[in-house]
């Protein structure tokens, strides 16, 4: 499994601001939409291009451009919403596709209860936003139903990765890479990283301040 700990000075600059107890709701999404930016620049270096021919001011050109099929960003819900707005200011063009993953507070596994998913599925470079992978079950989870639906060329992006999570995705799909901002220490007995952002999903969309 190809793991890239996106170390840019910017990067972990970001995240440290991120981790402060205090910090708002508004302040916590503005960041996450400036690391999903600049995570997602690095996930697709190796994006394949086309070529279209331009008439620039010197004569006709060609130019390189994105695929007709463009990349389709999947957020997990909820929490992969507040990625969503970073990633699409780089990729405007791309279509989302919606997968809902929900984890049981008590077993800690994934239930699955919405799948909406881009058109030509399987001709396009799937990039999964999840803002927390802690166990791995919602990614493991989110994978799964799209190799089902007949992706092929997949890779998650995260902020924050623990460890325990990394070795569970890379044990069931050695085949997708991971992008993340950071790899941290550990899961606590709840399911939490340590030391972790909280609850990216609340923190997100300010729905608990409680840290």
């Amino acid at each position: 499994m190809k793991i890239v700990e996106v170390a840019h000075p910017l990067v972990r600059h970001k995240v440290g601001l991120m981790r402060e107890a205090g910090i708002s709701p508004a302040a916590f999404r503005a960041l996450v939409a400036e690391v999903s930016r600049l995570i997602a620049v690095e996930a697709t270096r190796d994006v394949e291009l086309d070529t279209a021919q331009i008439e620039c001011w010197s004569g006709m050109l060609t130019v390189p451009r994105l695929p007709t099929l463009a990349p389709t960003l999947v957020p997990i819900l909820r929490a992969g919403l507040g990625m969503l707005e970073g990633v699409q200011a780089m990729l405007p063009e791309a279509p989302v596709s919606m997968v809902g993953i929900k984890r049981d507070e008590r077993t800690l596994l994934p239930q699955a209860y919405y799948l909406n998913l881009a058109s030509k599925i399987d001709q396009r470079l799937a990039l999964i936003l999840d803002p927390m992978l802690a166990t791995g079950g919602s990614l493991c989870a989110t994978i799964e139903a799209l190799k089902s639906a007949g992706c092929t060329r997949m890779c998650a992006l995260t902020l924050v990765s623990a460890p325990e999570g990394i070795r569970h995705v890379n044990e069931l799909h050695p085949d997708v890479p991971l992008f993340t901002a950071a790899v941290d220490t550990r899961l606590n007995e709840h399911g939490y990283i340590l030391p972790g952002l909280g609850d990216a999903g609340d923190k997100i969309f300010g729905t608990d301040t409680h840290d």
